[in-house]
């Protein structure tokens, strides 16, 4: 039997609720229905008052330098954020500015973004492919947008938006079918 794949995520979003949340929570839980995983997510708001206080890695206190290494070691990445003024916040790319430049070299990354019309649906090819093209990652081809309409409460309630997900983690598979154990789909 083979180890779980270690799914790290990050919500990129600092408000609670958070739409950014629910999308990356929904990411997770779909690869886990299809691969046998081990997971871990990360909210930005959890540990942006000490990152946002660091302008070293050196500076950080234990509990953000291990949510790092934990980015740095992922086998599949999950990286969500939310879009404020055409961009990610700033929080979030220094988040990634703190990564080691060659931690990243190889590993997947499935992105995601939500904003609050469907105008902002090109920050996942405009800026989120090239901050971790940067690193060397392998973003994935399919990137998983979501607006504002597509949630009620904070919760999904968008068709398209679940059927997108779905094909999110579909097309993630052919990259881990040689070396985890995949799930049987029932």
């Amino acid at each position: 039997m083979s180890t779980p794949l270690k799914v790290v995520a990050v919500s990129g979003g600092t408000s609670r609720p958070s739409r950014t949340l629910a999308l990356t929570q929904a990411l997770v839980a779909e690869l886990g229905q299809h691969l046998a995983i081990d997971s871990h997510i990360i909210e930005l708001g959890d540990i942006a008052r000490p990152l946002g206080g660091a302008l070293w890695r050196k500076e950080l206190p234990e509990t953000v330098e291990h949510e790092l290494r934990r980015i740095e070691s992922a086998d599949l990445l999950v990286v969500a954020a939310p879009v404020y003024r055409g961009t990610y916040p700033g929080q979030f790319k220094h988040l990634f500015d703190l990564i080691g430049q060659d931690a990243l070299i190889g590993t997947p990354v499935l992105l995601a973004a939500t904003g609050g019309s469907d105008r902002h649906a090109l920050v996942i090819d405009h800026q989120l492919r090239p901050l971790f093209s940067f690193f060397q990652s392998v973003t994935l081809p399919l990137g998983v947008y979501a607006s504002e309409a597509d949630f009620q409460d904070y919760q999904i309630v968008s068709e398209a938006l679940q059927a997108r997900i779905r094909l999110a983690a579909e097309r993630a598979l052919p990259l881990f079918a040689g070396q985890r154990l995949l799930r049987k789909i029932a």
